[in-house]
């Protein structure tokens, strides 16, 4: 935890995350970004203006974020850099896994994608 403290007050301190970014911020959560999304509703409604919602599923996110990329972000968005983008380099580089099922387990295979839990 105490690098994802470090990252979240650098991205904090330095204002980077977007004003309406619910998920992963203090005081924020999934409640308060329906209560913005429904107020925007109701806003229009009152307006007479044509509301429009597409709702996306994203449970698998986290499962599909591809590490070069994640580092480019962090480097170029976030402006993290240094020791501290070498180590995520470093704990994301020659990930590997296999699956394991009743005794049996498959071949490793490198992991290029995903967030380590």
């Amino acid at each position: 935890m105490i690098v994802m403290d470090q990252v979240t007050q650098h991205i904090e301190e330095a204002d980077l995350m977007p004003d309406f970014q619910s998920a992963y911020r203090k005081h924020h959560c999934t409640e308060s970004a329906l209560v913005k999304v429904l107020s925007d509703i109701l806003d229009a409604a009152d307006s007479h203006q044509v509301t429009l919602l597409g709702l996306l599923d994203l449970s698998a996110t986290f499962d599909t974020v591809n590490h070069d990329i994640l580092l480019v972000r962090l480097e170029t968005s976030f402006g993290i850099g240094g020791s501290v983008l070498a180590w995520l380099k470093s704990f994301l580089s020659d990930r590997q896994q296999a699956v394991s099922l009743n005794d049996v387990t498959s071949a490793f295979h490198s992991v290029v994608c995903g967030v380590p839990h």
